[in-house]
């Protein structure tokens, strides 16, 4: 078996920062060959670039997941990095709801969450299901978020919470649909972590946000699926 072959791939999806970059960070030191993905290209070269300097493998790859158009591209390019995708992780999320309540939000600003956090980790797991399928045991992981259990709703972060429970909702059936293709499917919740989206007051660094994904990347036993963790332990819906 050649390298090519013998090497781990993983994507992560809004990777340039925060959480995303700390698990491509983290992947890479044990080996895989992470593929960094951002709709900002000059950010996502710049993260990059900093795992390269770590003595990571590490490939930028331009995606938006709020674009159907641009899933298509970034699916299409990746054929020509690698031969298949063992890891999926769908990071990229947006948290708008400043200001608003679940009285006072929006139709737009509920459609524009849920276009990222929750139509777009679909999209971008059908759209690279071939190069996952190539994986001998693959996984997919969805970043997901307390805000998302059913106990965690917020009437305060009505689009955030709303887009994180329709993620789980995907998990669960993302992982029925898959089990037959040995495609693990799980969401995680990362935390409250020190992070642009979190705060500078939130309680976890990067790295403790990042260890579950990566966790359930690398360590978990790959008949874990369709299932939700926070801490490397399964938590309720």
């Amino acid at each position: 078996m050649n390298l090519r072959n013998a090497e781990r791939i993983a994507l992560i999806t809004g990777s340039n920062r925060g959480i995303g970059l700390e698990a491509a960070r983290q992947l890479a030191r044990r080996g895989f060959h992470a593929i960094i993905t951002s709709r900002d290209e000059a950010k996502g070269e710049r993260a990059a670039e900093s795992i390269r300097q770590d003595g990571g493998k590490v490939t930028f790859l331009p995606l938006d997941v709020s674009s159907s158009e641009s899933i298509r591209n970034a699916a299409g390019r990746f054929g020509t990095i690698a031969d298949r995708l063992d890891v999926l992780i769908n990071n990229a999320g947006v948290y708008p709801d400043a200001g608003v309540t679940v009285l006072t939000v929006p139709r737009d600003r509920l459609a524009q969450t849920l276009q990222t956090n929750t139509f777009g980790p679909l999209e971008v797991t059908q759209a690279f299901l071939p190069h996952l399928r190539k994986s001998d045991g693959a996984r997919v992981i969805n970043v997901s978020s307390g805000y998302g259990q059913l106990e965690g709703l917020s009437a305060d972060e009505p689009s955030y919470c709303l887009s994180k429970l329709a993620l789980n909702g995907l998990t669960i059936m993302l992982g029925q649909a898959l089990r037959a293709d040995h495609i693990a499917v799980n969401s995680m919740c990362p935390g409250w972590v020190r992070t642009d989206m979190g705060g500078p007051g939130a309680t976890l660094s990067v790295e403790q946000g990042a260890d579950t994904a990566v966790w359930l990347a690398d360590d978990a036993p790959h008949n874990l699926t369709g299932k939700f963790f926070r801490n490397r332990r399964e938590i309720s819906w």
